[in-house]
């Protein structure tokens, strides 16, 4: 069975969104949870976060919540937005990122509306997780290493944007292309045609002054 690697990050809301999108397609099983710091990988690609841009800002929190009511799944934003995800991630990964620990601190954030960021929050998501101190865990050296790795691991995948998954190579980025995933598995011939071919050496034809 193919293992996918799915890089997040739970500053996002996708990411709740992508998770049910998995659990609906039996793809759970299948995934390999890495958390990443979105910030460091938009840094590494000079991107502005969507947070960071006004008016995409506000379209991005109106389209999450609009996908989630489609889906009947019911998204409540934390008290701000964005907040720091740095121990979350350090909590998380400290946990075993694995499916468990990756879908309650998904459920904290984004069907509880909680800021993993607050202190007292914080300490919440750390005992729900059954981390007991929580200080030693997110000052281990072994779990910060862990996510300088994942992150390597993503930029070395060309991940730009969480999540991202990652299967044979390839990267199907957002919630939206969890259906193109399971195709992936389902029907790869289909991505390996002469049209999809030919995109991969897509000449450019103009490129905007830096």
């Amino acid at each position: 069975m193919s293992v996918i690697d799915w890089y997040f990050d739970p500053i996002s809301p996708f990411a709740w969104l992508a998770w049910h999108a998995m659990e609906t397609r039996d793809l759970i099983d299948r995934i390999r949870p890495r958390p990443v710091l979105l910030a460091g990988l938009l840094q590494q690609h000079g991107q502005l976060g969507p947070a960071e841009i006004p008016s995409k800002r506000r379209f991005t929190y109106r389209h999450a919540r609009w996908r989630a009511a489609q889906r009947g799944l019911e998204l409540r934003f934390p008290p701000a937005h964005p907040f720091n995800p740095l121990t979350t991630l350090r909590l998380l990964q400290a946990a075993g990122a694995d499916a468990a620990a990756t879908r309650r601190v998904l459920d904290f954030v984004w069907a509880e509306g909680r800021d993993p960021s607050d202190p007292a929050q914080s300490m919440a998501l750390a005992q729900a997780l059954g981390i007991t101190d929580p200080a030693a865990a997110c000052a281990d050296p072994s779990v910060k290493q862990a996510l300088r790795d994942n992150s390597d691991a993503a930029l070395a995948a060309g991940v730009f944007g969480v999540p991202t998954a990652v299967l044979h190579g390839e990267l199907y980025w957002g919630e939206d292309a969890v259906p193109m995933l399971a195709q992936a598995l389902s029907e790869p011939d289909w991505f390996a045609d002469a049209e999809m071919q030919r995109l991969d050496d897509l000449p450019v034809g103009v490129q905007r002054p830096r």
